[in-house]
């Protein structure tokens, strides 16, 4: 590594007209003689912004989530206070009577399939066990027949209204007429049939019901009420039909809440 020269400072002598004149040469800028290649100084922006857009952003998300936290409080205080000044409970559904008019398989032998023509008399009982002023308003209920899996009759009821204590009787006729039955529905059904003790059947019933407290109704909530342990006697040629047996029936209410494309 070679040593770099720099100029000296000294001063330096001149004769003008046989006169001495002393100059001075002035050093050169530090800049240059330490480094001369180093760029110039730029000062780095402070932190200090950054770090209050995070404060910021921290404290947004805390008051939100206290917020949440304060509407979920009031709503579980207010539904408390609900259930002790008014005790809501839910409609309750009961098998009243269901006979099988009709029920046959036909098999035709050009394509061999199977088809289904039947009829059912069905009465079902709502009551509403609210002693005090909460009203369900019903829309029309559509009823399915089913016997393992496999639909024997569909119907509807019309819509109305069940006031506290009330008990309203329901009733009506579910058929198909010549419904195709696939081949393993068909020998599970037959099979059924010929039990002495009766086929098995489950009425599945759905509907939508606006609740009704004092002046405030809510909006239309999804039900689905399911009957099941009933069993079905087909009627022989030339005999009246008889009774089925209901006694062991029970219905289960359940709430159907939508979310998009997802029915819970």
């Amino acid at each position: 590594m070679t040593d770099r020269v720099y100029p000296s400072a000294k001063p330096t002598s001149t004769t003008t007209n046989g006169t001495a004149t002393t100059t001075t040469t002035p050093p050169p800028p530090k800049s240059h003689l330490y480094n001369p290649t180093r760029h110039p100084y730029r000062p780095q922006p402070r932190p200090h912004r950054r770090r209050s857009r995070r404060s910021c952003l921290c404290l947004c998300c805390f008051w939100s989530v206290l917020l949440i936290i304060l509407l979920l409080l009031v709503a579980a205080i207010a539904a408390c206070l609900l259930y002790v000044l008014y005790n809501p409970r839910r409609p309750s559904f009961s098998v009243a009577a269901l006979r099988v008019s009709q029920l046959n398989l036909s098999t035709s032998a050009a394509d061999d399939t199977t088809h289904l023509t039947s009829t059912l008399n069905l009465t079902i009982t709502s009551k509403n066990p609210n002693k005090k002023k909460l009203t369900y308003t019903y829309d029309q209920i559509s009823i399915t027949a089913l016997s393992n899996g496999v639909i024997i009759a569909t119907g509807s009821f019309p819509s109305f209204a069940s006031d506290p204590k009330n008990t309203t009787a329901l009733r009506s006729t579910l058929s198909t007429v010549g419904e195709l039955v696939d081949a393993d529905s068909v020998s599970s059904l037959r099979a059924d049939l010929k039990r002495k003790n009766g086929f098995p059947l489950e009425i599945v019933m759905d509907t939508k019901v606006v609740v009704k407290l004092e002046k405030v109704k809510s909006k239309k909530l999804g039900i689905r009420v399911t009957c099941d342990g009933i069993r079905g006697f087909v009627p022989s040629k030339g005999k009246a039909s008889s009774a089925d047996s209901t006694s062991d029936a029970k219905c289960k209410v359940d709430l159907r809440i939508k979310i998009w494309k997802w029915t819970f």
